[in-house]
């Protein structure tokens, strides 16, 4: 199993368990956990909706690629520690690491 956590918009934060080799990203498995995530365009690093921020962790995550850095570099908000959720593969990368929801809502 894969372990991390999701820090909710209000600061609460719920720890997820995600069998591995599920084959979904961040920002399908916070959308299938009731997470209020707009994900406009549906996981093609285009919109910025599922804008995620690490908090803790993260070392092991994949670099940034130029279609998510496009992106992320519109978001006034965006910091060295955004990510979209949708560019994260749930996989041993992930574990341990926290995540705050930073995109849109429904």
């Amino acid at each position: 199993m894969i372990q991390f956590t999701i820090e909710d918009r209000t600061g609460e934060r719920q720890a997820l368990e995600i069998p591995e080799g599920i084959g979904l990203n961040l920002m399908e498995v916070l959308k299938a956990s009731e997470y209020s995530i707009l994900a406009t365009c549906g996981g093609m690093a285009l919109c910025a909706t599922c804008h995620v921020g690490v908090l803790e962790g993260g070392g092991n995550l994949p670099s940034v690629s130029d279609a998510e850095l496009d992106i992320l570099d519109t978001l006034p908000s965006a910091t060295s520690c955004s990510r979209l959720a949708c560019q994260l593969r749930v996989d041993e990368t992930l574990q341990g690491t926290t995540f705050k929801i930073l995109g849109e809502e429904e």
